[in-house]
């Protein structure tokens, strides 16, 4: 499901051709001063935005804002950066001012109905969505918003019509089932578990859908039903956190609170499910606003919190995802998951030694979670600690008992391990163990298939491999690079020289591979060519570069090669 906020999302993609403030540079007078000044905070609004620093961006461009007030694209902006910093009452102001110029502007028209249902005032929100520019993706949101109006109003009848409009939207009947179910469930309908079973064939395996019918079963005293549903999702790990959370409340004789406790709640979930929907990351700017929104109206839900700090990962936003991922509570079932996350994303900062003291702590805490070891061993990794890095993967291996397919990463992760301390015999073992987990990962199949090219072994086995994953994934520059150097090593250079050439195309400014399609062009005669790709390949070398091989390559500068 693409969600398009216009003119939102277009200002943003037109950033670079947005109107600048205006600035008369022949005039040579005191307000110059001035209008040097507000071109400045518009251009740091500009780069704060282009960052994803949306504190940043948000003041910057409420600052450019007071220097030019009638400006409507600093005013859409301000508005996009407020919301998305997370202060939706302050935004709402900016949505009054945007909707008086453009009355059926649809992003503004959202955020005031989602303060209007904040506030409890159920008909001002439905007054904001019928005043909103027509579309499909409008349809969608007047459905969820409407229905849960007239649910808080006690019109079940009104709230199920919505809910039948929004099911005849194409893509949206997994979403239909759920808020219809949902409703049914609030309003103490009769339909409400019929609905609920509709919503498990409908959605692929969901924690919400899961979570949601299970806190049903266990409400209304069913908790032998409420167990069956848990224990038959608890081996999937998008549910493990809420399953094992739900068996331990059950176990305790404890009953949940409603899933839903009011209509805000049953629209922070819609928000929600239209945040997840945007998973690519040119639309992360635009989940995070629908997050920030749920959120606004629901606090507490900490998987709206959990998919923020994703989506700010996925900007690489470390230290934001950090901020996020440590206010979930531990009493939430997903704590455990935000502080590996936390922990992992201070690697990613470079602050190596705090992420392994936190990632240790979260072993003893939690010694049975294969995960928590698996990132233990990773961190280790990291830091070329490699024995310490092994010795994390043998616990999450005895943690885990019988592999599935699921787990070949945790044979992968130890077989480079082992492979960088020098144990190839292990690494191979840990290889193949996870090719029979799941024979058709790229991964596993490049790193084999290198691996006995680069040590002269099982040659036209590996190239078998190899092309099998250069067809899994053909624009993976390192497996065609693979692919290529297989070649070579098999004497058919002409073959390698395209091949390793489509390589350095597709990864630009590797070191290796400009050096391997260096070797591959001197054997078919292209010296000139070759040297040219050894100099790139010493110009992209740096400290991580083996010395072995840079003086490899100067020799080569030399004398050319000589075997």
């Amino acid at each position: 499901m693409k969600i398009c906020l216009a003119p939102i999302a277009t200002l943003l993609l037109l950033a670079g051709c947005a109107n600048m403030p205006s600035l008369n540079h022949s005039q040579r007078s005191p307000a110059a001063g001035p209008e040097a000044k507000a071109f400045s905070t518009y251009l740091s609004a500009r780069f704060a935005a282009g960052e994803h620093a949306l504190p940043e961006a948000a003041r910057y461009y409420t600052q450019s804002l007071t220097q030019d007030p009638g400006n409507a694209s600093i005013l859409s902006l301000a508005f996009f950066y407020t919301t998305t910093s997370g202060d939706v009452e302050g935004a709402g102001k900016y949505a009054t001012q945007i909707v008086a110029k453009t009355p059926d502007e649809r992003s503004a028209r959202l955020a005031l109905a989602v303060i209007a249902f904040k506030h409890r005032n159920y008909a001002d929100a439905r007054k904001h969505l019928s005043l909103s520019a027509k579309g499909p993706f409008q349809t969608l949101v007047v459905s969820l918003f409407d229905g849960w109006a007239a649910a808080a109003g006690g019109d079940s009848v009104g709230a199920l019509a919505d809910m039948k409009t929004l099911s005849a939207q194409s893509g949206a009947e997994g979403l239909a089932a759920f808020h219809t179910a949902l409703i049914a469930d609030y309003m103490n309908l009769p339909e409400a578990e019929a609905d609920y079973r509709k919503a498990l064939l409908s959605n692929r395996v969901s924690p919400r859908v899961v979570q949601a019918y299970g806190n049903f079963l266990e409400r209304a005293g069913r908790t032998d039903d409420a167990s069956a549903l848990y224990q038959k999702f608890l081996g999937e790990n998008a549910v493990k956190p809420v399953a094992q959370d739900s068996l331990a409340r059950i176990a305790a004789k404890k009953k949940p609170d409603p899933f839903i406790r009011n209509a805000e709640d049953g629209v922070a979930e819609s928000l929600f499910g239209m945040a997840a929907s945007l998973s690519d990351r040119q639309s992360a700017d635009i989940s995070i606003l629908y997050l920030r929104m749920a959120l606004y109206l629901r606090p507490d839900l900490a998987l709206a919190d959990l998919l923020l700090a994703d989506r700010f990962e996925a900007l690489g936003k470390y230290e934001d995802a950090i901020n996020v991922y440590r206010k979930i509570d531990k009493s939430s079932p997903y704590y455990r998951m935000a502080a590996t996350q936390a922990a992992i994303n201070e690697g990613r900062l470079d602050r190596k030694s705090a992420a392994i003291v936190n990632l240790r702590s979260l072993t003893q805490a939690y010694p049975d979670q294969a995960e928590n070891w698996i990132a233990l061993g990773d961190a280790y990794r990291n830091q070329n600690d490699f024995t310490a890095a092994i010795e994390a993967y043998d616990h999450a291996e005895k943690v885990i008992g019988t592999p599935d397919k699921r787990d070949w990463p945790l044979f992968y992760a130890r077989a480079m391990a082992q492979d960088s301390a020098k144990h190839w015999d292990k690494a191979e073992a840990d290889i193949n163990t996870a090719l029979k987990l799941s024979p058709d990962q790229p991964e596993l199949l490049n790193y084999l298939g290198y691996s006995w090219v680069d040590r002269g072994q099982h040659i036209n086995e590996a190239l078998a491999m190899l092309e099998k994953a250069r067809q899994l994934r053909p624009y993976d520059g390192y497996i065609v690079d693979s692919v290529g150097w297989a070649y070579y090593k098999l004497g058919r250079y002409e073959d390698a020289a395209r091949t390793l050439g489509a390589a350095v195309l597709l990864v630009p400014g590797d070191p290796t591979v400009n050096n391997h399609l260096g070797d591959a062009l001197w054997k078919v005669g292209r010296k000139i060519e070759a040297r040219f790709q050894w100099n790139h390949a010493l110009a992209f070398s740096n400290d991580t570069t083996d010395r072995s091989e840079k003086a490899e390559i100067e020799q080569k500068l030399k004398v050319g090669l000589t075997g």
